[in-house]
């Protein structure tokens, strides 16, 4: 991570250190602020994730490669979806994906 004292925080996503959530399903955690966190998460194809998601703040996501799929709804390559506090969730993929995201911490 590149950081002067006055200017954005800026880092490389394939620098950044991944750790395997479960088999299969690998996580980045990107630059945080008291504000918001990001992240970026790679699905190898067929996988879930572990537990279902619940969120006390909002959580935004991006996908940047493959297919997400939420429920019955199927996210493809370019699609942004965003979930209000209080929701819950449990992403899967047949495909395999990559989703950049964005998680604002509670007021």
């Amino acid at each position: 991570m590149n950081q002067q004292s006055d200017g954005p925080q800026v880092v490389n996503i394939d620098d950044v250190p991944q750790v395997e959530v479960v088999p299969g399903i690998v996580r980045r955690r990107l630059t945080a602020t008291a504000s918001a966190r990001g992240w970026v998460i790679d699905f190898a194809p067929g996988t879930q994730w572990p537990e279902v998601d619940v969120h006390e703040g909002e959580e935004r996501y991006y996908v940047l490669s493959g297919e997400v799929i939420e429920g019955e709804e199927r996210h493809g390559e370019g699609t942004y979806v965003v979930f209000a506090p209080g929701s819950r969730h449990r992403p899967r993929t047949e495909t395999g994906a990559r989703m950049l995201g964005i998680s604002l911490t509670p007021a």
